[in-house]
């Protein structure tokens, strides 16, 4: 079994996004038909169910929704990393993504409705950076 912590595996409809994450920017999909902004990004409207989605950059700013504070790891490769924080975060483009909430003492700071940037954290993979939210001051 690997130290290594389980990254995503990119398909052809999810590369643009990772290609795009590990240049720091953030992507999602948006309906040119009835305006619905989603994420995780697939061709298919989840609003109006038509094809046809395009690509949009996000601005990477956003506001908790609801958070949980992690104290018990899923497995071994988390536990150095607990306690650690998983949000909920509406973006600003209208669409919800879910992350780390990284930075010092974040447990005890993290709030919904918290103003939050995304940033993305290299891994283990060159081609992989996973976006990770950071509270804003």
């Amino acid at each position: 079994m690997s130290d290594a912590k389980p990254l995503p595996r990119p398909n052809a409809e999810t590369k643009p996004y990772w290609d795009a994450a590990s240049k720091g920017e953030l992507l999602y999909r948006h309906c040119p038909a009835c305006g619905h902004a989603q994420f995780p990004p697939r061709d298919i409207c989840a609003a109006c169910h038509r094809p046809g989605t395009e690509w949009g950059k996000a601005s990477g700013r956003g506001t908790v929704h609801s958070f949980t504070v992690v104290h018990r790891a899923p497995s071994a490769v988390f536990k150095s990393e607990t306690p650690y924080v998983i949000a909920l975060i509406d973006c600003a483009e209208g669409f919800r993504i879910m992350t780390n909430l990284r930075g010092e003492g974040v447990a005890a700071k993290a709030g919904v409705g918290r103003g939050v940037r995304i940033v993305f954290e290299a891994t283990h993979d060159p081609a992989i950076k996973l976006p990770q939210a950071v509270l804003e001051e």
